[in-house]
């Protein structure tokens, strides 16, 4: 049989980046083993569970490109396969019915028997012709003497005294499953090989192979992989800043760079920090997962998320651009638009660290004209540039190649006779072109709108500099 791995969120809320970070890992094994990769929402919990929780997760992992094989489970659909096993365990011996009250329970944890010591239930080793015509749960019947023993992927050998488990409940008493059970049973039936998850199930794994164990059924692959933490050492949380996955979408992070940023969180491949996904589906083995926690770091996914824009085919780019766009319930840039952009992609990618980054900078291929100067950048257009500028037009009427380097040369002449640096000159002309310096070089500009609209921005400029201040 070949691998199948599973992501499992509960929809509560947003698909938080931990857990994107899980499921990116399943998806990465299932996808380099040839394997499955199967979602499952663990929607139990009817009070919490939302229809827009379970909407979010999906769409958090669509915008990652996670793509699942077949449809999303449901937990809570499968309530009576669940109940069916439980029952099965009784009749096997590894389990039985417990009609102990509530207060039964907190009178035996109050004691101090009960104060360190797991539950122990007067009902374990009844003969259940006592049994009264009450309500009851359905416990595991762990084992008292030795010791469960695991070997984890990344934790490697994990030993537990079976003295610690609880005799856990299974089946609650309003027949519904409880979450170690429903796990279980849903993991085996849906053919899971390999469970890649949070360290802090790491205890979960002993207490679930008691119920393989009960059940005669194979015990999947464990590897719990470490948490990730913020920059103060403690587990990520809203304090931190984004946390969701909805959150990185609407800041900007292209999807390509998601994956190579939450990749490196935990797992590495060498020295390699900056990736394709091809190239990390062709590397990554559990092996290589690490088991310290990870910090999550905003400068290091800012320059992995440069390298992308960098580096990414153009139709790639353009539809990240248009997905960002969307996130803002902005209106999608139309074909015209898109068409401009894409000519000047190779000038407005470069040290673009997000996405609207690159947008900014191509204020100048998407404005309307005239461009009215940033509040900031209006001090570049004084009255010595605007004698510069009147020189400086007559000059460009007659350059022959309109060309980077023939531009160039105009400007470095003319700084030259005016007894000026270069940037006295091209800093103001960026102001010029797009309204502020926050754009590419001055000379990419000028050669991407051509010489006519170069002339006539010139000709906006020098009209708003003839206002009376």
């Amino acid at each position: 049989m070949g691998t199948v791995t599973r992501f499992a969120p509960s929809p509560t809320g947003y698909l938080h980046i931990g857990g994107a970070r899980t499921a990116l890992f399943n998806w990465l094994y299932a996808r380099a083993t040839g394997g499955k990769f199967l979602l499952r929402i663990e929607d139990t919990d009817r009070e919490r569970s939302t229809d827009a929780a379970t909407q979010a997760i999906f769409d958090g992992l669509r915008w990652l490109g996670l793509d699942w094989d077949g449809n999303a489970y449901s937990q809570f659909a499968r309530k009576e396969r669940h109940a069916e096993v439980a029952y099965a365990m009784i009749d096997n011996g590894h389990a039985y019915k417990c009609y102990a009250t509530k207060d039964e329970i907190d009178a035996f944890r109050a004691s101090p028997e009960g104060k360190y010591g797991s539950f122990q239930s007067p009902w374990r080793d009844a003969d259940p012709a006592t049994a009264p015509d009450a309500p009851y749960v359905i416990r595991l019947k762990a084992p008292r003497d030795g010791v469960m023993e695991i070997h984890d992927e990344v934790q490697g050998k994990v030993v537990w005294k079976n003295a610690e488990f609880d005799d856990m409940i299974l089946l609650r008493s309003d027949a519904t499953p409880t979450y170690m059970l429903a796990v279980v049973v849903d993991d085996h039936d849906m053919g899971v090989t390999h469970i890649i998850r949070g360290d802090d199930h790491l205890i979960n794994a002993g207490r679930q192979s008691l119920i393989y164990m009960a059940m005669g059924w194979d015990i999947p692959v464990f590897a719990h992989i470490p948490l990730i933490f913020g920059d103060d050492g403690k587990k990520l949380s809203k304090r931190h800043g984004a946390t969701g996955a909805e959150e990185y979408r609407a800041m900007g992070y292209l999807p390509d760079a998601m994956r190579n940023y939450l990749a490196r969180l935990g797992w590495s491949h060498g020295d390699d920090e900056l990736f394709t996904t091809e190239q990390a589906i062709e590397w990554f083995d559990l092996k290589s997962i690490n088991k310290a926690p990870s910090r999550f770091d905003f400068k290091k996914l800012d320059n992995v998320s440069k390298y992308h824009i960098e580096t990414v085919s153009d139709d790639v780019l353009l539809a990240g651009l248009q997905d960002y766009i969307g996130s803002q319930d902005r209106e999608p840039l139309t074909n015209d638009a898109v068409v401009k952009l894409k000519s000047v992609l190779p000038i407005v990618r470069e040290r673009s660290k997000k996405l609207p980054d690159l947008l900014d900078k191509a204020r100048f291929i998407l404005g309307a004209r005239p461009f009215a100067p940033d509040v900031d950048e209006v001090k570049y257009l004084n009255s010595v540039f605007n004698g510069i500028l009147k020189r400086l037009t007559p000059l460009l009427a007659e350059v022959t190649t309109w060309s980077k380097e023939e531009l160039e040369t105009l400007f470095r002449d003319l700084a030259e006779k005016e007894g000026v640096g270069l940037g006295k000159i091209a800093q103001p002309m960026k102001v010029v072109l797009s309204g502020t310096t926050k754009s590419p070089s001055t000379f990419d500009m000028m050669v991407a709108i051509g010489r006519a609209e170069t002339l006539a921005r010139i000709n906006d400029a020098a009209a708003y500099m003839a206002i009376p201040e």
